[in-house]
């Protein structure tokens, strides 16, 4: 039987991949960059393709590697670095992106929501 916590973790890191694969859009991007220098619309593009990147092989972990994670010194640092990731993102949600807007709100819960998903194995064991 699949672990439903490393499922949710799984779920919510390709829930994260696929909105930051529509940035382009949401943001309007190249039109949008346009106005900043070259280097900072290739270091904003390319942080999110690494961040896609980086979302996709947390959740290939995650489907692939239930026991390892759970289980291991490795699986469970990969865990609690995934847990601080996410307080992290809150926090400077918090700092940088001071906006009262119900989509602000709703992000601001699914890194809340990264938190729990990733933390809850981790203190489980």
């Amino acid at each position: 039987m699949r672990d439903p916590w490393l499922l949710a973790c799984a779920a919510h890191s390709l829930a994260l991949a696929a909105f930051h694969t529509g940035f382009w859009k949401i943001f309007d991007w190249p039109r949008s960059l346009a106005t900043t220098t070259l280097a900072n619309r290739a270091i904003v593009q390319i942080a999110n393709l690494r961040l896609i990147y980086f979302f996709l092989g947390v959740a290939a972990a995650c489907l692939v590697f239930p026991e390892e994670l759970r289980h291991t010194v490795l699986g469970r640092c990969i865990l609690g670095f995934m847990t601080l990731f996410w307080v992290g993102r809150t926090i400077e949600q918090g700092i940088f992106l001071r906006v009262r807007h119900g989509g602000v709100h709703a992000l601001t819960a699914v890194f809340v929501g990264g938190i729990v998903v990733f933390g809850v194995p981790l203190v489980q064991g």
